[in-house]
């Protein structure tokens, strides 16, 4: 592979140890951010997912999966570290920890990239807890301040989660002021601001960077796209949900594929690809990237609300 990526996501691949019973487990790959890398190259988009990983079992199944979903793999590093687990001991409602001291997500080496890449990246996203987990939050960061000075549209996700308390207070508001696009659930604003006041949390959210796109996801209720003074709205269409894991990712994807591809779009029809997108990854169960054949039909059936 000599050309190189237009799409790279930096950040974080774990596992999830998930419990299935009083003494038995289940592990599945996983990880925000290469959850959205594997659902732009799903949808077409060559793509990358730019991180470190274990060289253990929980190590090459992350870089199975990879291969599989036709990453760029000389941007996944692979470091003598441990791996990074989310231990998920209740599901209903999920209730997890991280264990990752010193693992080998925080030994990630951007110097160690492909040379150009930077080049020619057109979108580069960011988003899970690889921003909440010094060091490599800091270097992330940095990172997409130098990627946006070379021209690339920034993305971002903060996908809350429980380490994200106030010391992720000013890692929340740089990457949004650096974003051209941000998403964020209702979830998202109750924990990232610590108030049930969604919509005033909402908008000091896009008081920060008023130019810009907002995707506001609110799971079965659907999704907003705000785009300064203008919004759209938009519900799922009906299907038969399998799994609900990795939608929120796949709306995301869905919405960076759009714009990527057909910048000329007005924004209702952005936010109806990203809806029809984040519907087709919960028609397989875990989080499985959608063809673009099935977005594309689920397209065709989703529209705005008045």
């Amino acid at each position: 592979m000599s050309t190189l990526p237009l799409f790279v996501a930096p950040g974080e691949a774990l596992t999830d140890l998930i419990r299935t019973g009083p003494d038995s487990w289940v592990s599945k790959v996983g990880g925000a951010t290469w959850n959205v890398a594997r659902v732009m190259a799903g949808l077409g988009v060559p793509s990358a997912f730019a991180g470190a990983i274990s060289q253990d079992c929980f190590g090459d199944d992350l870089w199975r999966a990879s291969e599989a979903a036709r990453l760029d793999m000389r941007f996944l590093q692979r470091v003598a570290k441990s791996p990074l687990l989310a231990v998920v001991h209740e599901t209903q409602p999920p209730k997890y920890f991280f264990v990752g001291d010193d693992a080998a997500d925080l030994h990630f080496d951007p110097s160690k990239l492909p040379e150009g890449w930077m080049q020619s990246v057109r979108w580069a996203h960011f988003c899970g807890i690889s921003l909440a987990r010094p060091p490599l939050a800091a270097r992330l960061v940095e990172l997409a301040g130098k990627l946006k000075a070379a021209g690339a549209k920034i993305s971002y996700d903060p996908n809350f989660r429980v380490l994200m308390d106030e010391r992720y207070d000013a890692t929340l508001a740089a990457m949004t002021r650096l974003a051209d696009v941000v998403k964020v659930s209702d979830e998202d604003l109750v924990g990232l601001f610590r108030s049930e006041d969604i919509e005033a949390a909402f908008a000091t959210l896009r008081s920060w960077n008023p130019a810009a796109t907002f995707l506001y996801t609110r799971g079965a209720d659907g999704a907003s796209l705000h785009q300064g003074m203008a919004s759209w709205q938009c519900r799922p269409p009906r299907i038969e949900v399998v799994d609900t894991v990795g939608a929120g990712d796949a709306s995301i994807g869905g919405l960076l594929f759009s714009l990527l591809n057909w910048p000329e779009r007005q924004g209702g029809e952005h936010l109806r690809f990203s809806v029809a997108c984040g519907a087709a990854a919960c028609l397989a169960a875990g989080a499985t990237p959608p063809e673009l054949r099935c977005v594309e039909a689920l397209y065709a059936v989703t529209t705005l609300e008045a």
